[in-house]
């Protein structure tokens, strides 16, 4: 209870403040001791809080303490001291350079020298934040920003230092309150800093000279060269092949002799082991000469009372020259101890050496001698006919060892052609086969091209009482090109992707199939390697048709041109397109050519197979004959992945989770399922939809006839190429660019693009 003294202390004329308060803290407030000192209180002082005159006008501004006004900001210096050194006879002090910071928040202030590498003294902070008190006689006073300018000298602890410089924020700040700055001083020269840069001769005898810069460089890089060393002037000498290896680290040499086989040597020597190789050599070095420094005995022979020291002009070192790198070059002729020695070619790791370091170019080998009854003759190996048991790799297998390894996969092509994600690296076609007899004709197959090892497989779909059985016609394996001798010693040539086409006709082990199409991953695969396969080349294909329809090319647009829809577009079915080239191509347009057309200039609109009804049909018939009801676990797992519950996910994460969650349903019928789920902006998938597309309780749909779906929907939903219902009329036409006679371009509707639009799915 507080009472009011202006009125009575009777009962009912008291009242408490405390009365709905929520917040009991206590503001803190700072008190003002004397100059540039504070204090915590309980009461907030209303004198003048701000010790440092302000530009603006009393009253004008709101005026807040310190500590929140100058909060993060700083006062930067640099000054230096001298300090003395007794342990050093040429030199008596150092100068010694550091940083004072004075902290405006609460006048504190911190010292620390810059680090120096190997400067062997203690370097960093050298007084911790906190406020200096003044030297004496003055007591009871702090060093402030008016004793810290330039060209002053304040003592702190005993140390004198010297202000030289400060930044740019401290020289403004001090300029706003009124207070000049000079300009900066220059530091005076350190006498042992200076003393060092005078070359001095060394001293101690241990001492070796540093090569490590030249190994951190050039470690592990070495240059090879190939020569030879004619020696057919002595007798019963031949020339040999030498190898040269030259490394950069350490400019050192040696030289490896390639024996041939049975030669009557030993092969594997060293024909000169590593070394520094000089050019000139008349004798043997004698003993102490590899060493770098000299020692001279200045006093006598007497052991006790002699004194060694090393000579610092190395008088009786003695000078050689060895091999550099760019006295060895094509061509050139070097002294190996007597032995010379040519060098005719190098490796490629040399050549850019010399190409990037010298500039040179011209890199043409030389050819080795030879002697006079030396016959140079390539050998080949004997290698005997196919007999046509086994692969043709097995049985070349026989050939080199007696025990046969078996063959080896091209592990290059197989890591960048093997199946990763849904990039299966597979090149799928339906074919019919082409025969004699009728039965045949009505014959489908699937014929399925593996890009990682060339191989083949067919898979017949038999209709039903047909007589023909749905199974694998072909097991998978390479199959030889026909007509063409397999039983020689060349290896045979096999089919390659690009021998797979619309519309080619292939002879697989004398059955002859005729390619009606594709699915979307082989037509896609093609055009992104249309330098591979040029049916799938719409500039190639465009030239073909230029050629063909420039004699005709105004009756062509006369007799085809669209008319316009609603939204402004000339669409021409695709129908419509290979009639008008089946017209005027006479068959040099293939059928793939003509699906590549369609492809590239296809419009929006899509054909869509298998609706999103009849895979819903055929989900709920699955999940029904095999009795699965772990809908409720199945959405566990999916919130588990979206920690965000963003309702989406990838397609890659649905089709892991779907197939960990062991839904009773084919790989082909859960791709079918997940195309016609519905997407956002960033192309993930709604799982939400998912769940009531799988849902057989709620909105159930009446079941389907079973079918096989490995054969029904074999590629994702889609029967035919997906080359859309229609094409762009402007567009192929203004690609087609036909000029007539006069060499201008002839009158052609002009493509103006359509705005895009984006639809978000529900």
């Amino acid at each position: 209870m507080q009472g009011d003294y202006k009125l009575p202390c009777l009962p009912g004329y008291n009242f408490d403040t405390n009365l709905g308060r929520t917040r009991f803290h206590r503001d803190q407030y700072f008190a003002k001791i004397h100059e540039g000192v504070y204090y915590l209180s309980e009461k907030g002082d209303k004198g003048d809080h701000v010790s440092y005159p302000s530009i603006y006008p009393r009253g004008e501004t709101q005026e807040l303490p310190p500590w929140i006004a100058y909060d993060g900001q700083r006062l930067m210096f640099k000054a230096f001291f001298q300090e003395t050194v007794q342990e050093r006879w040429k030199t008596a002090y150092q100068i010694r350079v550091v940083n004072i910071s004075f902290f405006l928040e609460d006048g504190t202030v911190k010292i620390s020298e810059p680090p120096t590498n190997n400067s062997g003294i203690e370097q960093g902070v050298l007084l911790r934040r906190q406020r200096i008190p003044m030297p004496d006689p003055v007591r009871y006073r702090f060093y402030d920003i008016i004793d810290l300018n330039i060209g002053k000298e304040p003592e702190i602890y005993g140390r004198v230092y010297k202000i030289v410089d400060c930044d740019k924020f401290t020289r403004r700040f001090l300029n706003r309150m009124g207070i000049p700055v000079p300009d900066p001083i220059d530091i005076p020269k350190d006498p042992y800093t200076e003393l060092q840069k005078y070359e001095s001769f060394p001293k101690k005898p241990n001492c070796k000279i540093d090569t490590r810069g030249d190994f951190l460089k050039y470690d592990r890089q070495v240059l090879r060269f190939y020569g030879y060393w004619d020696d057919t002037d002595n007798l019963f000498g031949t020339v040999r092949d030498l190898e040269i290896h030259y490394y950069l680290s350490d400019n050192t040499m040696e030289v490896k002799e390639n024996v041939p086989p049975n030669s009557g040597r030993d092969s594997g020597c060293m024909f000169l082991r590593r070394m520094k190789v000089p050019k000139f050599f008349s004798e043997l070095d004698p003993i102490g000469s590899g060493d770098p420094l000299t020692v001279l005995n200045v006093i006598g022979d007497n052991t006790s009372t002699g004194y060694y020291s090393i000579d610092p002009l190395n008088a009786g070192k003695m000078r050689k020259e060895i091999y550099k790198d760019n006295e060895l070059s094509i061509g050139a002729h070097i002294n190996i101890f007597g032995r010379k020695i040519v060098i005719t070619d190098m490796d490629a790791f040399t050549k850019e050496y010399y190409r990037k370091k010298y500039g040179l170019d011209d890199f043409t080998p030389l050819e080795r001698p030879r002697k006079g009854d030396e016959v140079c003759m390539k050998v080949q190996k004997y290698i005997p006919p196919y007999n046509g048991f086994g692969t043709y790799e097995d049985s070349l297998g026989n050939c080199f060892t007696v025990l046969p390894q078996p063959p080896k996969m091209d592990m290059i092509k197989f890591l960048y052609q093997d199946k990763q994600g849904f990039d299966s690296n597979v090149l799928r076609f339906r074919a019919k086969m082409i025969s004699n007899i009728p039965e045949n004709e009505d014959r489908l197959f699937i014929i399925r091209f593996f890009l990682m090892d060339d191989t083949i497989s067919i898979f017949e779909l038999a209709r039903r009482n047909s007589g023909f059985r749905r199974c694998l016609f072909q097991k998978r394996m390479p199959v030889m090109l026909p007509n063409q001798d397999i039983f020689t010693n060349s290896k045979p040539d096999y089919y390659k992707p690009e021998d797979f086409y619309i519309g080619a006709r292939i002879n697989l082990h004398e059955f002859i199939f005729e390619l009606t199409s594709a699915d979307i991953y082989a037509l896609r695969y093609m055009e992104l390697h249309c330098d591979k396969f040029p049916q799938a080349n719409a500039k190639g294909i465009l030239g073909k048709l230029r050629q063909i329809l420039k004699p005709v090319y105004k009756q062509f647009i006369e007799l085809y041109t669209p008319a316009k829809s609603d939204n402004g577009l000339q669409i021409l079915s695709s129908e419509q397109l290979r009639k008008l080239i089946r017209q005027y191509a006479d068959g040099k347009i293939t059928e793939h050519e003509m699906i590549t057309i369609a492809r590239h200039y296809s419009s929006d609109e899509k054909k869509e197979f298998h609706s999103r009804e009849y895979v819903r049909q055929l989900i709920h018939t699955e999940l029904s004959r095999a009795l699965w009801l772990d809908l409720d676990r199945l959405e566990e797992d999916l919130h588990h992945s979206d920690r965000g519950r963003t309702g989406c996910l990838p397609r890659d994460t649905l089709y892991t989770i779907l197939r960990g969650s062991r839904i009773p349903a084919d790989v082909e019928l859960i791709n079918s399922m997940l195309d016609h789920l519905y997407k956002n902006e960033e192309g993930k998938l709604d799982y939400n939809d998912m769940l009531r597309f799988m849902n057989v309780k709620i909105d159930p749909v009446p079941p389907t006839v079973p079918i096989n779906i490995k054969t029904a929907l074999w590629w994702a939903s889609e029967k035919e190429p997906d080359c859309g219902a229609g094409i762009n009329w402007c567009a192929f036409i203004e690609d087609l660019d036909i000029k007539d006679e006069n060499g201008d371009p002839a009158e052609t509707p002009k493509y103006v693009p359509e705005p895009k639009c984006i639809t978000i799915e529900p």
